[in-house]
This record gives structure tokens, C-alpha cells and sequence, in this order.
């Protein structure tokens, strides 16, 4: 399918800022002989090859099977063990040098990990001692599983908040407290399974729709709710409200001021170092306990390994929906949250991290801690960006944290004891505040209102509503973004630029002119079924109003309605349906339509409707705006 004639020579009379000018006012004349070439059908392909290839391009963007390509089954299986577990593929170049380094880094964040296991477990309303065993065997795990050489894993702060969250609205950690653990250990389950389907089955689409503007608002409310609910360690408050909303964190502070003057309290020993505060204040507590009492500490922390949690999952009674729901949202959050950090430090060192892969190790390794009475855990930014400062070359810098972790199981329990909680609320709030990320808010406003939007909807869900419904309340206000773009596409009017071939927006650049007798259109979208009845009308109000233009100058009538669909990537039957009403209501108004360069698709789909003939296709507008005119009778 194409236009036939093979080159045309024409008159082009354009003029400056915009405007047309008459055969009396001509500033440019210039005679250009110019080809006219043929719009081509993409290669012809049965219904089964489209579908294998669009299903490869949907989930398979990565074509993670080229690397077993013309390989014998013996290095298949060895290809396959190291996709399994890439340990197997860095560890035999494994050498001292890279050894010693890994080791600093993981000393390094263990004495983050530890004190942050402690308080981030309080945070979940879980026994501290869940945080230091969710600060072991997560690692492990991650170290033979995970593709990241810097990720530092265990508990983070938004995930721990979430789950005490949703889990306290329903059941009390206080009265109920083996129902609560065992709803965490099931959650945590479920926020495994969740995510590991999604790398199994390639879904990681469904974790963009937590946009960069999302997460920047949601975690700037948290950690304002998380900071205020640690005033009840700090001030040394008994009776504090276990609500996550701004109003109710308030009230009770306000109302419960007394109660808190009357307790000695230990404020502030600096939380910029977490293990040297937790060894200070320790310290200080065992040596003044004698004459200051009321002071809130931990207390006695079991010693020994991870127990196993197989028979306290909870997979039937009334509260299994309620699992199920934080395992979901846990999930999604803490694997948004492990592969924006394990893909920001691989960019650092120029290596790749795969998605789906992380998915899958992350779920994984969520499954198995559950049932070893761990909580949901993943990557950490903080941690990570301690342990990649600290010189970590891979995974190994997991082994060592989750080895120090042992030691600290086996033989060290006793000295926390004395450990005061408050100390555990200034870490929590030292860590959190961070996450307030006013600069990239700023950045939203200035670039994009509607990210804006997005991210303050978020915020203030967040702090007013609750922590999962602020959230929804951002995801629904990015969704809605998507649809406006696509239920209202942009469309704009094309001006020549002088002396070239170029045709852009007429109001983007000034020097571009409208070309007499022709309206030349640009379609920015795919044309579907959501946008085809906005498009039609929207392109018969273009027409309409260059009418009337034309009528007020007294230029030459409008004669051809050229559309240029570079940027239509797809189209629908009921955006060809669209495309065949249009160009019948175009011609009773003895207007010619003119598509201009449609992609392969979307000109396979038009030419099996039949509803353009080979003249009303061209593959640039340049050349469509030749050959018509030379078809036309010179004006009197």
C-alpha cells in the first residue's frame, strides 16, 4: 500500500510567526523537487507469532533465557544452578582481598542491624527479640538467592509500621499477644508468596504503580506518625493510644502530660551512632538502677537460635483475611523499597540487578524466615548505604551481619537487659526522619503538578486517615493520572519550519507557518476506545476553528486535514471506526483526509478495515503536503 507517483515539483509559499500569506504577499519561493515515497506493510506474521511476540515483549523484556542459547545440557544445568543461586556464579573468583572488605562492611552494619532489629520489631508491636531473629536468617537467605552485591537486609521501618498498624486496628498485641504473633508470622508468609509470584509469573509491573511521587509522600507521613508514636518511649508514658493518626498521637500526648512528669526519664543519648547509644545508655542504666526506678527497658531476651514458627502460621479462622491483607501491602511496600536501593547501588558500580529475579529471592527468603519466627524484611537504604560505604564487594557482607547476629543470640541476650527504651525511640526516630525527602516534594511541584498532587493526597492520607488508606488514596490519584493521559490525549497544530521539511507545533516554535489550504494535525497517544469519541470531537473543533480563522483573514479555504500519526502507537476497532467517521464527516464538508506515517500495527490494522485508499497515506508530512499540492489546480 502506498502512493504510486514517484516525484512531484511544486511552489512552496510560507511566511513567518505563524501565519499564512497570499500568492500577492509571498516572503519565501522556492521550487523543490521532492520524492514521494510508499508506506509499507510491516512483515506479514501468523496470529500465533503477534502473540508469542507481544507476550515476550510483555514479560519478557529482558529475554532472561538468551544466555542458555546454543549451550549443552550439562552447562545448562550449571547456567541454571547459578540463576538459582548467583553465589554459585561470583563465588568461585572469591578471593582474601575481597573477603577482608566484605567483612569490615558487615561488621560495619551489624552494629546498625542489631539495635535497629531491637526497635524496628517494638515499632511492629512484636517482642524485640523478632528483630534480632529477623536480623539473621534473612541474610542467610539473601545471600544465596539475591543478585544485589550491596543490599543489606533485615527490618525496615515503613513495613514494621504497616504491619503494627493493621494488625493492632483488629487484634491487641497486649491482650492477644500469641494471636498478634501468630498473624505476623502469617502475614509474612503471605507477603513471601505474594512476591514471589510476582517474579515467578514476570508481574513486576504491578509494583510501578508506586510511583517515585507516592512514595516520597508516604514515607514523609510515616515518619512523621513514627516520630510521634515514640513520644510515649520518650516521655515515658504508659497509657498512649495505639492509633497511627495525627489527631489521637496528639491527644493522648496532651492528655497524658502529667502521667509523664511524674516518671523519671532518660532523655537523649545521641542515636547518630545506634550500638554506641545502646552501650552508653545500657551502661548508665545498670549503674543507677539502684537509685533512679521507673525507667522502661527491655528486659530479659530469650538466648538461643530462631525457633521454628511452622505451627503458628494462621491459615483458617475469622482473621486470616486480615493476614492475608497486610502480607499484600507489606509486600508490595517492602519490595518496592528492596529493589529501588538494590538498583541504586548497582548503577553506582555498574552492574545490573533483575527484577523479577529480586522478586523471587525476596518472597522466597520472606516465606522461609516466617517460619522461623521472623517478620517481613528487605532491602534497607539506610543499612545498604552503610554497607556500600564501607567497602562491600558482594553478598558475603550478609554471611558476616547474620554471623555477628549469631553471637549475639548465643552469648551476648544478658547485656541487653538494662537497655532503656527510650534509647530504642531516638534510633527509631534518628532513622526515620531521614525519610522526609522535602527536596524531591519540591522537585514534584516544580516538574509535575499532578505528581504533586499525588504525593500530598499520600501525605496527608497518611497522617489523618490511616497508614494503608493514605496509601490507596496516592495509588488511586496515579491511576487517575494514567487515565487522564490516555482518555485525553494531547493533540496539537503543525506549522513548517522555513526552508526545511520540519513540521512542528505552531505553538511551540514561532518561526514555524501554516501551510495554505492545509490543517495539519498531531495526535500524541494510542487511539482506544477510551479516547476515540474525545479524539473525533476534539479534531472537529481544530477544524472548525481554522475555519473560522481563515473566514476572519480572508486566506485561501481549507482544503486538506492532514494527521500525523508518528506518535499513535496503537490503535483499536474503535479508534479505526473513529478514523472511517471522521473522514465521511470530513468529506461532506469537501475536506480530504490524510494520515501521515502510521507504525506497523497500527497501519496493518487500518489497511484490513479498507478504510483509507493508497492516496491518503504518505510516510511524512512534507511529502504529503507535495504530492496533494500538485495534484490541485492552480488558484485564479
Amino acid at each position: 500500500m502506498g502512493v504510486t507517483s514517484d516525484r512531484v515539483e511544486y511552489v512552496c509559499r510560507y511566511g513567518g510567526n505563524g501565519t499564512t500569506t497570499s500568492g500577492v504577499n509571498v516572503s519565501i519561493a522556492a521550487e523543490v523537487t521532492m520524492e514521494i515515497h510508499s508506506v509499507c506493510l510491516p512483515p506479514k506474521e501468523s496470529t500465533f507469532q503477534k502473540l508469542k511476540h507481544r507476550l515476550s515483549e510483555i514479560f519478557f523484556p529482558d529475554d532472561p533465557l538468551y544466555r542458555f542459547k546454543d549451550q549443552t545440557w550439562c552447562k545448562k544445568l550449571v547456567l541454571g544452578l547459578q540463576f538459582l543461586f548467583p553465589i554459585l556464579q561470583w563465588g568461585s573468583h572469591y578471593d582474601l582481598n575481597l573477603f577482608k572488605s566484605d567483612v569490615v562492611s558487615g561488621l560495619t552494619i551489624a552494629s546498625l542491624a542489631i539495635p535497629q532489629g531491637i526497635s524496628y520489631a517494638q515499632l511492629a508491636n512484636l517482642p524485640p527479640i523478632i528483630g534480632l531473629y529477623s536480623s539473621f536468617v534473612p541474610p542467610l537467605m539473601y545471600s544465596l538467592l539475591g543478585s544485589s552485591r550491596h543490599l543489606a537486609v533485615g527490618p525496615v521501618s515503613i513495613a514494621s509500621l504497616v504491619m503494627g498498624t493493621m494488625l493492632s486496628e483488629k487484634v491487641s498485641p497486649v491482650q492477644h499477644p500469641t494471636l498478634y504473633l501468630k498473624l505476623a508470622f502469617t502475614a509474612t508468609f503471605f507477603a513471601g508468596l505474594f512476591q514471589a509470584s510476582l517474579g515467578f509469573l514476570r508481574l513486576g509491573l504491578v509494583i510501578d504503580f508506586l510511583s517515585k511521587a507516592t512514595l516520597v509522600g508516604f514515607m514523609a507521613g510515616a515518619a512523621i506518625i513514627v516520630s510521634l508514636q515514640q513520644l510515649k518511649g520518650l516521655l515515658g508514658i504508659v497509657h498512649f493510644t495505639t492509633k497511627m493518626q495525627l489527631i489521637p498521637v496528639l491527644t493522648s500526648v496532651f492528655h497524658h502530660t502529667k502521667e509523664s512528669m511524674k516518671k523519671p526519664k532518660l532523655f537523649w543519648i545521641s542515636a547518630a551512632a545506634p550500638l554506641t547509644s545502646v552501650i552508653l545508655s545500657t551502661l548508665l542504666v545498670f549503674l543507677i538502677k539502684s537509685k533512679v526506678h521507673g525507667i522502661s527497658i527491655i528486659g530479659h531476651l530469650q538466648k538461643g537460635l530462631n525457633p521454628t514458627s511452622t505451627n503458628m502460621l494462621y491459615f483458617n479462622g475469622q482473621y486470616l483475611a486480615l493476614a492475608i491483607k497486610t502480607g499484600i501491602v507489606t509486600g508490595i511496600l517492602s519490595l518496592t523499597e528492596g529493589i529501588a536501593v538494590g538498583r541504586t547501588f548497582a548503577s553506582l558500580k555498574n552492574y545490573q540487578v533483575d527484577g523479577n529475579k529480586e522478586m523471587m529471592a525476596i518472597g522466597l527468603m520472606n516465606m522461609a524466615s516466617s517460619c522461623t519466627s521472623c517478620y517481613v524484611t528487605t532491602g534497607s537504604f539506610s543499612r545498604s548505604a552503610v554497607n556500600y560505604n564501607a567497602g562491600a564487594q558482594t553478598a558475603v557482607s550478609n554471611i558476616v551481619l547474620a554471623g555477628t547476629v549469631l553471637v549475639t543470640l548465643l552469648f551476648l541476650m544478658p547485656l541487653f537487659y538494662y537497655t532503656p527504651n527510650v534509647i530504642l525511640a531516638a534510633i527509631i526516630i534518628t532513622a526515620v526522619i531521614g525519610l522526609i525527602d522535602y527536596k524531591a516534594a519540591y522537585k514534584l511541584w516544580n516538574v509535575d503538578k499532578l505528581d504533586f498532587l499525588a504525593c500530598i493526597c499520600s501525605f496527608f492520607g497518611v497522617l489523618f486517615i490511616s497508614v494503608p488508606l493514605g496509601l490507596g488514596i496516592a495509588v488511586g490519584v496515579s491511576v487517575f493520572k494514567i487515565l487522564l493521559h490516555v482518555t485525553r490525549p494531547n493533540t496539537l497544530v503543525l506549522g513548517n519550519i522555513p526552508a526545511t521539511q520540519i513540521y512542528q507545533s505552531l505553538n511551540r516554535y514561532k518561526e514555524a507557518s501554516r501551510v495554505p489550504s492545509f490543517l495539519i494535525l498531531a495526535i500524541e497517544s494510542p487511539i482506544y476506545f477510551a479516547n476515540s469519541t474525545y479524539l473525533q470531537e476534539r479534531l472537529l473543533r481544530w477544524v472548525q476553528e481554522e475555519e473560522e480563522r481563515i473566514k476572519a483573514n480572508h486566506e485561501s479555504t481549507l482544503k486538506c486535514i492532514i494527521i500525523d500519526m508518528t506518535s499513535v502507537t496503537a490503535i483499536d476497532t474503535s479508534g479505526i471506526d473513529m478514523v472511517c467517521e471522521l473522514k465521511k464527516m470530513l468529506e461532506k464538508r469537501s475536506l480530504v483526509l490524510v494520515l501521515v506515517n502510521p507504525v506497523g500495527s497500527v497501519m496493518e490494522k487500518m489497511h484490513r478495515s479498507n478504510i483509507l485508499g493508497t492516496n491518503s497515506l504518505f510516510l511524512t508530512v512534507g511529502e504529503a503536503v507535495a504530492d496533494i499540492s500538485a495534484s490541485w489546480k492552480p488558484q485564479p
